[in-house]
């Protein structure tokens, strides 16, 4: 909450555009959707809960399975063609193709998935989903608090 009492900064209307493109850009580069500069991810997945240098709450991201899915996806639809134009030109053993292919595969979805699950949350902040809209934030209060996991041999 800012100083002012008010749900968005000071300045900012409620009912200003999100830029699409550059939301999704930014949580691409796994940097916050609002300031650019922050970082989205301060470990491989865990999405930071509030961004150090704008303020912005990103507690309210739900990405779920969209991450992994496109993943998969992009991942598939990238290893695929490689390994059957491989066999088309160069015939390698089965065990070659195999190993290589796997390595590839696992080693892209890993490179992926943080950009990929920025995308997504960039997706969500720019569409006002999950939270992201300060007028139903005032009704729903803060959610993060009570649905999220309570720590190892700390239950409520």
């Amino acid at each position: 909450m800012w100083s002012t009492g008010e749900m968005t900064p000071p300045g900012i209307s409620v009912e200003s555009t999100r830029p699409l493109g550059q939301s999704i850009l930014r949580g691409l580069r796994c940097r916050c959707l609002v300031c650019g500069v922050g970082k989205l991810f301060p470990r491989f997945l865990k999405l930071t809960p509030v961004c150090r240098y704008c303020g912005e709450e990103l507690h309210h991201a739900r990405p779920d399975d969209a991450p992994p899915y496109f993943v998969i996806l992009i991942v598939g639809h990238v290893v695929v063609p490689l390994v059957l134009i491989a066999e088309e030109v160069f015939s390698p053993p089965s065990w070659l193709t195999a190993s290589v292919s796997a390595t590839v595969a696992c080693l892209l979805a890993v490179a992926l998935l943080s950009p990929v699950k920025g995308a997504i949350v960039g997706l969500q902040w720019a569409n006002r989903m999950h939270g992201f809209d300060p007028r139903t934030r005032a009704d729903a209060g803060d959610d993060w608090e009570r649905n999220r996991a309570p720590a190892a041999g700390h239950w409520r």
